[in-house]
């Protein structure tokens, strides 16, 4: 019976099996292929060859600030023969580092020769170029274009604005392909508002021409590369001061009372050239401008120029001088950026073109030194308190002493942060790591500036290094290249040392100690404290935000929502992130006084906090653990120190009577 119950089945199964019918085959399996095709190149690469048409009548018309838009003619005059053309937007900008240059703001687009509209072309690999077929016979070309400047943040950097206006010459030029830009001749001409000031580093003003209520501006014909080296702020509240030296300081403002700088703060301003000048024991330019716009209603910068920079203060800077004593690092950053930078520049930085992508692996260099002779200058001239100063070290210190980031990423891959993230928001940025070349590279600098002075007893410095490195050929406002073996070799001649060794381990490693060595050398250290120091206090109240970075471990602005939270902080490993809303606090409404003390309520204790949090639609409860009070970074004298620490002398004023004029 067993037997008749397995085998019957069985038999079934075959009897099916011999009368269905054959499986159908395999389906051949068909994948194209295509092979790829060489991409074309019409581009032809930059030569030193000057243009052969001769020198680009470029007229913009910056009258609508109605409307915010930049009107460009421009006209380009034809080599003997020519029958094509290519033009190209500039892509790669100097002072940013990455291609940031986009033709997305340009609008109805058309080009001519002999009065007949030709046809153009935008190549489908670089996009910022276009391409013409000129008609025999053809003398020049007309583009005509108009510069939409962005209206709101959202829309890019607002550069116009009904008071004012930067305009930056290759945000509205085309140029043409194959040339050095510096072999590319241009005459400049821009109409303004009615009763506008101009300031630029452009030299020779030709005339003003303000017939019809128009307000046109000329200068005479220069090259390419210096034209976009010296852009322009100008605006209807406005005014100029010589700060001696051959510096001006040239600044526009939201409105006429905010140019009212007290008399008593201009040797301060007067003292940053002087103290740079000493510094750098050179100058690299004829004159300077430091171009300052006062607002809030144009879009915030600082950009460096051979001979001027560019700088947004806020609106009160002058007329509530202490309080925004924060906010002026820039000027004496981007002062310095005429020597290092602008003068020395890393070679694979330089580049012949617009068009050529630039290698920032010396940035370390070009930015984190000028970072440091930022500071430096700063406090030297007064133009900074030193308290703020200490505050903006202490608030660096901290940073990198906490920086998960720093154990994966290296100072040096930071320099490719402008190219691979071109400084967008990072949900969390203490683990990304951003642009930390600029105040880690200072750091650096500093703990080199402290190994100097005590291996020579105090006799040099890094002012010997940039006296030697920088401050070469005086006069000279060209440029001139280097490369790391270079910085060693200098480093090396005011203090025998192992220096490549010191850089590499340094810059090139990831994993490093913290960046305090510098600081304890100098006499130093860096210590906690409940309180902010006057920097950040300052920073904190102007952005109305709330900093707890170094507690539960993020930032809140003034409608509670969290930003910048620190990895593995309690907050973060509890799951407080970017966007969430706080809305109570140990079961009570948010406010920042109950925040705060709760937090001092908890040191000591074993107890968590209470976080209620919105994120989207859904509230949740989060416990944070964290005991250790409020926590904000200082430095203070290393115990034991006697007289002026490394850091004071560093820091203290060098000016004499003696000081180059």
């Amino acid at each position: 019976m067993r037997k008749s119950l397995t085998v019957a089945p069985l038999l079934a199964a075959l009897a099916l099996s011999a009368t269905a019918p054959a499986a159908p085959p395999a389906p051949v399996v068909v994948r194209s292929a295509p092979m790829a095709e060489p991409a074309a190149a019409p581009i032809p690469d930059a030569a030193d060859v000057p243009y052969p048409g001769g020198a680009i009548a470029l007229d913009i018309d910056a009258s609508d600030v109605a409307r915010g838009t930049f009107r460009v003619t421009e006209t380009i005059p034809l080599g003997p023969g020519a029958r094509e053309l290519t033009l190209l937007y500039p892509r790669w900008l100097p002072g940013h580092h990455s291609p940031r240059g986009s033709p997305s703001e340009l609008v109805a687009m058309s080009f001519t020769a002999g009065g007949k509209l030709l046809d153009w072309q935008r190549d489908p690999l670089e996009v910022n170029a276009y391409h013409l077929t000129l008609p025999a016979g053809a003398r020049e070309v007309v583009a005509k274009f108009i510069y939409t400047s962005p209206l709101l943040p959202a829309e890019g950097r607002v550069v116009m604005t009904q008071e004012m206006l930067n305009l930056q010459w290759e945000q509205m030029s085309l140029y043409p392909a194959g040339h050095y830009v510096r072999r590319i001749r241009i005459k400049p001409s821009v109409a303004l508002p009615q009763g506008w000031a101009a300031y630029t580093a452009l030299d020779g003003l030709a005339g003003v021409d303000r017939t019809g209520g128009g307000n046109h501006l000329s200068w005479p014909e220069t090259d390419y590369e210096t034209l976009v080296d010296s852009p322009i702020f100008a605006g209807v509240n406005a005014r100029k001061w010589d700060l001696g030296n051959r510096i001006s300081l040239d600044v526009v403002a939201d409105k006429p009372e905010q140019l009212a700088l007290p008399p008593e703060r201009l040797p301060a301003l007067r003292a940053l050239g002087e103290e740079a000048l000493i510094a750098f024991g050179s100058r690299h330019f004829d004159h300077y401008e430091l171009l300052v716009a006062l607002t809030d209603r144009m879009g915030g910068i600082g950009l460096e120029h051979h001979r001027s920079s560019e700088n947004q203060l806020e609106p009160k800077s002058f007329i509530e001088w202490d309080k925004f004593d924060w906010d002026r690092n820039v000027l004496a950053h981007e002062l310095t950026h005429s020597w290092d930078g602008k003068f020395r520049r890393p070679a694979k930085l330089w580049t012949p073109d617009y068009r050529q992508p630039m290698q920032d692996n010396l940035l370390w260099v070009y930015e984190g030194q000028t970072q440091f002779w930022g500071w430096v200058l700063a406090a030297r001239s007064g133009l900074q308190s030193k308290e703020t100063v200490l505050g903006i070290l202490a608030g660096q210190a901290g940073y990198y002493a906490t920086q998960p980031g720093r154990g994966w990423r290296s100072v040096e891959d930071t320099t490719h942060d402008p190219i691979i993230a071109a400084r967008k928001p990072r949900p969390y940025r203490s683990m990304a790591r951003d642009e930390d070349y600029y105040s880690e590279g200072a750091l650096i600098w500093l703990e080199a500036d402290q190994i100097i002075r005590a291996g020579t007893a105090g006799r040099k410095g890094l002012d010997d290094f940039a006296r030697g490195f920088f401050g070469i050929r005086d006069g000279d406002w060209g440029e001139v290249t280097y490369g790391f073996g270079d910085v060693v070799a200098a480093l090396g001649a005011v203090y025998p040392y192992d220096w490549a060794t010191f850089l590499k381990s340094r810059i090139e490693a990831p994993g490093q100690p913290p960046p305090l060595a510098g600081l304890e050398k100098a006499g130093y250290r860096l210590v906690w404290k409940d309180e902010p120091n006057s920097f950040d206090k300052a920073r904190m109240e102007d952005a109305k935000n709330l900093t707890l970075t170094y507690s539960l471990g993020f930032v809140l602005d003034k409608d509670g929502v969290v930003s910048a939270p620190r990895w593995d902080s309690p907050a973060f490993n509890a799951g407080v992130v970017t966007g969430a809303k706080l809305i109570a606090v140990n079961g009570v409404a948010y406010d920042v006084d109950g925040l705060k003390a709760a937090i001092t309520a908890a040191k000591g204790g074993n107890k968590p906090i209470e976080l209620l949090i919105r994120r989207g639609e859904r509230y949740l409860t989060v416990p944070v653990m964290w005991n250790g009070g409020l926590r904000y970074p200082w430095l203070e004298r290393v115990p034991g120190g006697k007289g002026q620490a490394g850091l004071d002398l560093l820091l203290a004023p060098r000016r004499t009577a003696g000081a180059m004029r």
